[in-house]
């Protein structure tokens, strides 16, 4: 098994460096047939929504298609897919940054209902409560 970072999943969702590209498309041919084992974490993927939301400028609906497709693809190994995976339905519904979102989803995930936050969006998540110290 070896690590996937942000780089090698930016290089694949947006071919910016064909060279580049090229490789990482090979990359995941490997992985999605199983001749390579891949794991990456949350802090890789929100930092590739960062970066693709904020320099590369893509639609959300583009970003969260292009991260569905990571975690989708067989034999890559994240932990908490499920939670991203909800928290990406967030970020999409309830038009909030993604690390937010991501705070949402593990907290509905755990049966947390509030949260302390001087941070107004979460009042757009109807099963949470915001509330201020």
């Amino acid at each position: 098994m070896k690590f996937l970072d942000t780089n090698i999943i930016l290089r694949y969702l947006t071919s910016d460096i064909p060279s580049e590209a090229l490789k990482c498309h090979r990359l995941f041919k490997n992985v999605t047939e199983g001749k390579e084992i891949l794991f990456t974490n949350i802090l890789v993927l929100a930092e590739a929504i960062w970066v693709l939301s904020s320099e590369y400028k893509f639609a959300r609906v583009k970003v969260i298609e292009g991260i569905q497709k990571i975690i989708n693809t067989p034999h890559i190994h994240i932990d908490d897919g499920k939670i991203i995976l909800s928290a990406l339905d967030i970020f999409e519904t309830h038009n909030i940054d993604f690390i937010d979102a991501y705070n949402a989803a593990i907290m509905l995930h755990k049966g947390i209902n509030s949260i302390y936050s001087y941070d107004k969006h979460f009042d757009r998540i109807k099963e949470i409560k915001r509330l201020k110290p």
